[in-house]
């Protein structure tokens, strides 16, 4: 959609680049970083078991996490009147 059914606002000159995905990364480091450190320290599992789990915990974390980042990019963008990049 290349603008706001409500307002009319225009989407298609606003550009979140690289942003959004640099905040997920960094909230996403510091959210499994201590998780998998207690859940190594606690339970101790297999390698294998963390080889499996926690790169498919971050994929879909970060899935999930990407496109409301990229919505308070915009937004953020919009609020200071910068009219994208």
């Amino acid at each position: 959609m290349s603008h706001c059914p409500a307002c009319g606002q225009q989407w298609h000159y606003q550009r979140a680049d690289d942003l959004p995905a640099y905040l997920v990364i960094l909230v996403l480091g510091h959210l499994l970083a201590p998780l998998i450190v207690v859940t190594t320290l606690s339970f101790d599992p297999p390698a294998w078991v963390e080889m499996t789990v926690w790169p498919a915990f971050a994929l879909v974390a970060a899935l999930l996490m990407i496109q409301p980042a990229k919505g308070a990019v915009i937004a953020l963008q919009w609020a200071r009147r910068m009219h994208g990049f």
